[in-house]
């Protein structure tokens, strides 16, 4: 079963949890929604697709990183060298000092 229960519905009757599968909580005031209860019944099934959401987002986003850092190539002049070199470097160059 599943339905929504207002915070303090929750902090009055903990136990009201027990009577369901799946809970939206949301602060009735303001009519947001606060998050979800799942019972341990579903929980690892949940966990499961949580994770494999996030891993699916960390991998777009490193997609999206490399189709930057692809075109990107090093100087010959910066190879080998650490940040600390390649500004020391640049900053020669620029005050040629």
């Amino acid at each position: 079963m599943t339905t929504k229960l207002g915070i303090r519905d929750i902090t009055r009757n903990f136990s009201i949890l027990d009577n369901y599968d799946y809970v939206k909580i949301e602060d009735k005031k303001a009519h947001k929604t606060k998050g979800f209860f799942v019972s341990q019944k579903y929980a690892d099934e949940v966990k499961k697709l949580l994770e494999k959401k996030k891993r699916k987002d960390k991998i777009e986003k490193f997609n999206k990183l490399m189709e930057y850092i692809s075109d990107f190539e090093i100087e010959d002049r910066f190879k080998d060298l650490s940040v600390k070199e390649i500004r020391a470097k640049i900053t020669q160059k620029k005050y040629g000092k």
